[in-house]
């Protein structure tokens, strides 16, 4: 099959992504150039940014921009637990998303460090399905690393430069 034939599913872990972008190079991604790393010229089916909102912060416009991007938003609000700590990740929904159209994806892009996602790559990769895991470098799990078909690793090229931080 050609590269230009493969049909691909990009499944971005935002939180992930952002935070190691923060805290590893005091910058912030630009989504634009990540879709076209991710889709490395092939047929897009859907490419899903997932966010989790918290009340303090406003993120209409990011999702705004990521919508006229090409990105599908899937939103979920932060919960604080009664002890005051927080939780908000997307691993099951994505986890979901991914196995549910598998069947119709030759490759799944996974842009996310976390190491949770291991069983997913490996199950996905028992159905034939082709799997990328793209992140900073420094903050991945080298299991995941291992377990993806590809990894792809981010740098400082696909990050915002100069005023637009």
């Amino acid at each position: 099959m050609s590269l230009k034939a493969q049909r691909v599913g990009i499944f971005v872990d935002v939180q992930n992504l952002f935070y190691s972008a923060k805290y590893q190079h005091h910058a912030k991604v630009d989504f634009t150039k990540l879709l076209n790393i991710c889709l490395n010229d092939r047929q897009l089916i859907r490419a899903i940014a997932y966010i989790v909102q918290t009340p303090d912060i406003d993120q209409s416009g990011f999702i705004n921009i990521l919508t006229g991007i090409g990105y599908e938003i899937k939103s979920k609000d932060l919960r604080v637990r009664p002890d005051g700590t927080a939780k908000g990740d997307w691993d099951m929904g994505i986890a979901i998303d991914t196995i549910a159209m598998a069947e119709r994806l030759d490759a799944v892009v996974l842009v996310s460090g976390d190491g949770d996602f291991c069983d997913l790559i490996h199950m996905l990769k028992a159905k034939g399905v082709v799997t990328e895991v793209v992140s900073f470098p420094n903050n991945t799990a080298e299991d995941l690393k291992l377990a993806a078909t590809f990894y792809i690793p981010l740098d400082k090229s696909v990050l915002y430069s100069g005023s637009k931080l």
